[in-house]
């Protein structure tokens, strides 16, 4: 009996810590090139990176302080995500042609040549 009260009261608690996960993104802290975008658009985006290059967000991020500097893979981000707005902004039709997975293809550096020739 007493065990099932136990459950009556934790359970309620649970399901209260539960929903307060639950609602839109905090607000991304310390962005210098992905301004005037919401919380969600940044995380779609973050999450395009990292299929994009096949790594987990720690690769550029400090774990658990996101908005960290300190890693030095950030900066270099930021300058990749310029680039391809640029070239991008080149094009009149105002398409997206460039992305990152254009030359990462899943890894974490571009191949810089192509694969050798496979034998016939």
């Amino acid at each position: 009996m007493r065990l099932l009260l136990v459950f009556a009261l934790v359970l309620p608690l649970s399901l209260v810590a539960q929903d307060k996960k639950k609602g839109p993104p905090p607000e991304p802290k310390n962005l210098k090139v992905m301004t005037g975008m919401s919380g969600t658009e940044v995380i779609a985006a973050m999450r395009a990176f990292r299929t994009a290059l096949g790594v987990e967000c720690t690769y550029c991020h400090v774990q658990g302080d996101f908005a960290s500097d300190e890693n030095p893979k950030k900066e270099v981000a930021r300058m990749m995500i310029s680039m391809t707005r640029e070239i991008n902004g080149k094009f009149t039709d105002g398409k997206r042609h460039v992305g990152c997975y254009t030359c990462h293809r899943g890894a974490e550096e571009p191949l810089m040549a192509p694969p050798d020739a496979q034998a016939k």
